[in-house]
């Protein structure tokens, strides 16, 4: 038990490697597509990577099942409505703000699920309250400028953020009553086809600049979305709820490191003193004892 758990941690640490890196292929895809087709191109690579893993459970596991249910498919729909309107403004928030700030601010997630339970009567603890007030504290500092000014990007990873929330209050009430694997695959071709219907309307579309942008997109669907979730499911079979929790949320720094490393970016001392205070807030949030909210660690 104590190797299995081992083993879903040291998953869990490759995926937040993977899920913080990927701000970065997200706003280098953004130098030759618009966002939301770069969305609906990755969503739509993401599908096709768990395509296999949908058909091979679906005749291996039991052959008479049909592919398809209706409930099955209203759930899918549904998170992948969700996923669509974070993931795209997650993306268009990219184009004004850093990666450094999306992946922290996004992070907040961990903190923002149990406060959006307290609509549908779950209880939080101490501990959450405590996270989001060092949390809200370590924004400020990383996000309002000298002038009390929060950039545009900023507004919309903190919009984001609850946005994520409610995906995966979502992802939790229904992987307990289908296959996650199937969901998955459900969530992320509704996002990419209402991605690319947005793509369709308000960017323009043309090949060569898809063909200039396929390094990030590949990244973005194959690595991301393909392995990054894949290894999620995985790791989360053997995983303690706690560690998983604090594992994936580091996915912030892993986003804040890949910026600096791969992009340049950097920051005031104040902004990385936010930044600690952001993931003390999310651990916090964590590691308090609370009764853990279910899928509260799940994420696209």
């Amino acid at each position: 038990m104590r190797s299995q758990a081992l083993r879903a941690d040291v998953l869990m640490l490759i995926t937040a490697v993977i899920w913080g890196s990927a701000f970065v292929a997200q706003t280098s895809g953004m130098s030759h597509i618009g966002p939301f087709l770069y969305s609906g191109l990755r969503f739509a690579m993401g599908s096709l990577c768990l395509l296999p893993l949908v058909l091979r459970r679906s005749t291996s596991r039991c052959p008479h099942e049909p592919l398809l249910t209706r409930g099955l498919l209203q759930g899918g729909m549904l998170m992948g409505l969700a996923l669509a309107l974070g993931i795209n403004l997650q993306q268009v928030g990219l184009m004004f703000t850093s990666v450094t700030n999306a992946g922290f601010i996004t992070g907040l997630y961990v903190i923002v699920v149990p406060l959006v339970g307290l609509l549908i009567g779950h209880k939080t603890g101490l501990g959450t309250w405590l996270g989001a007030g060092l949390a809200v504290v370590g924004m400020f500092l990383l996000s309002v400028g000298d002038n009390f000014q929060v950039a545009a990007g900023d507004w919309l990873q903190l919009i984001g953020a609850f946005v994520w929330g409610g995906h995966v209050i979502l992802v939790g009430l229904f992987a307990s009553r289908h296959d996650p694997i199937r969901l998955a695959f459900l969530q992320f071709a509704t996002c990419s086809v209402v991605s690319l219907v947005l793509a369709l309307c308000l960017e323009p579309v043309h090949w060569p600049a898809i063909l200039a942008a396929g390094p990030a997109i590949l990244y973005g669907g194959v690595i991301a979305v393909g392995i990054g979730y894949t290894l999620q499911v995985i790791a989360q079979k053997d995983a303690i709820a706690s560690h998983a929790a604090i594992i994936l949320s580091l996915e912030a720094v892993f986003a804040a490191i890949a910026g600096a490393w791969l992009l340049d970016e950097s920051l005031q001392t104040r902004g990385y003193f936010g930044c600690a205070l952001m993931l003390s807030g999310m651990l916090v949030a964590q590691l308090w004892p609370h009764t853990p909210l279910a899928g509260a660690t799940q994420k696209a």
